[in-house]
């Protein structure tokens, strides 16, 4: 009986040990851990299938996973520097507990694999969005006449001008993209609000990485722009933006976003505006800020 109990136990802890599991998402990354004795798939396709297998039978048992990118050369570099062997089952294990405390992870709700690899790559490509304008922010170093920390700066004007968008921005699901474009590659951001009137509901990761490319756009005076679209029931979508100016927005005419949403952004060809939707010009954000008297 006694055994019994610590089985039943056992189960009951087992359950209660949130897991994460590191996935190999392409080909590329899958032949290259092949090189490994250990690692006994051989095709990328039935490891796939057995990994939504172990996700689904975890979900049945009640047990939490999260899911995280795998990347082969991490995974070498991390052994090397602790010199673990990379052929040893431990170290893919204690690497995939590595990443869960500093990559992107998303947790597993039932949802298909295939869409649970695609926002883990968009995940990824946020995270990596934020750290390389985070970086660049930091390097800017202070203010050459006021020594001032532009990056902060920068940082403090951006999360002001947003706080503005969404204040006057009309009722309803709001959509907000921030493109800087600038070398050595143009940096994306959006930002999703959902909320009709009441407390506004945003994500705050998203939130955190949409104001650090627009705080980078400012500071480095790079092209750029930041579209919103706006959802409401019962009304066409509305769509305006602004052209990233120096310390600030310069409001984008209904025919310039309306160029902007219709033409193709690869080929330059020109795509027909969707039905039910409104391209306008943005509500006035408020008194601008006056200069401080320098440029940064």
């Amino acid at each position: 009986m006694a055994h019994t109990d610590s089985r039943t136990m056992r189960r009951v802890l087992r359950r209660e040990i949130a897991g994460t599991i590191g996935l190999l998402t392409d080909e590329h990354d899958f032949r290259a851990m092949r090189r490994y004795r250990t690692f006994t798939f051989d095709n990328h396709d039935t490891y796939l299938e057995q990994i939504e297998g172990l996700l689904r039978t975890r979900a049945l048992q009640g047990s939490h996973t999260t899911v995280t990118l795998f990347d082969p050369e991490e995974y070498a570099d991390f052994c090397e520097r602790r010199t673990l062997d990379p052929d040893l089952p431990s170290s893919r294990t204690r690497f995939t507990a590595h990443l869960a405390l500093t990559g992107p992870t998303l947790p597993y709700e039932g949802q298909p694999l295939a869409d649970l690899l695609a926002a883990l790559v968009d995940e990824a490509v946020r995270q990596a969005t934020w750290e390389y304008a985070t970086t660049l922010l930091a390097r800017l170093g202070p203010c050459a006449s006021c020594g001032e920390d532009i990056g902060r700066a920068a940082f403090a004007r951006a999360s002001e001008l947003l706080a503005r968008i969404l204040d006057t921005a009309p009722p309803g699901d709001r959509h907000l993209v921030c493109s800087v474009t600038g070398p050595p590659e143009t940096l994306i951001a959006a930002l999703h609000t959902t909320g009709s009137g009441g407390a506004l509901e945003l994500d705050e990761s998203e939130a955190l990485e949409f104001t650090t490319v627009l705080a980078l756009g400012l500071a480095t005076d790079s092209p750029g722009g930041l579209v919103i679209r706006v959802s409401a029931p019962n009304t066409p979508d509305r769509v305006y933006g602004w052209r990233l100016r120096s310390n600030g927005l310069d409001p984008l005419s209904a025919g310039e976003v309306f160029d902007a949403y219709c033409t193709d952004i690869e080929s330059g060809d020109l795509i027909s505006p969707e039905s039910n939707v409104d391209y306008c010009r943005p509500p006035d954000l408020g008194q601008e800020k006056p200069s401080r008297g320098h440029h940064h």
